[in-house]
């Protein structure tokens, strides 16, 4: 955008800015198709394997956990928006949304990868009981999209 003329005029048309407000609600074209591709071309190459004695923990089945998937899938989204940032961008992707999880991802105790250090092993869920009917209100309409799905 270019600055005001003298008597508050702009030097842009109304398509100008039109087409500014338009772009500005657009998603941004994304550069991989899905999670997957972006770990196979992208996040593979910047976090080392781990070693046996560096505390961290990495399974090849990573889209078999469920914790993992959503992290990893956070981490894709998160620099599909970030690598447009040419100043702060990727520094900001690294330090608020790599580093933390990676952490927990690769946790040796706690992480999705825990039981995976000589190969992979299904991961179990939380026990939970049955909730007594009535409990809770329904929140949800009839036309919501599916929570897990990745669209």
């Amino acid at each position: 955008m270019t600055s005001p003329l003298p008597d508050g005029e702009r030097d842009e048309s109304l398509d100008d800015i039109r087409w500014d407000e338009e772009s500005a609600t657009r998603p941004a074209e994304l550069y991989y198709p899905n999670v997957a591709e972006f770990v196979a071309d992208r996040f593979v190459y910047f976090v080392p394997r781990p070693t046996p004695d560096s505390g961290r923990v990495w399974c090849p089945s990573w889209y078999t956990h469920a914790q993992a998937l959503s992290r990893l899938d956070s981490i894709w989204r998160a620099w599909e928006t970030l690598r447009w940032d040419g100043a702060l961008g990727m520094s900001n992707w690294w330090l608020h949304h790599v580093d933390p999880h990676l952490s927990a991802l690769m946790d040796p105790v706690t992480g999705p990868f825990a039981g995976c250090a000589e190969g992979h092993v299904r991961s179990e869920p939380l026990p939970i009981e049955d909730v007594p009917d009535g409990l809770f209100d329904h929140h949800t309409t009839p036309s919501m999209k599916d929570p897990f799905s990745l669209d």
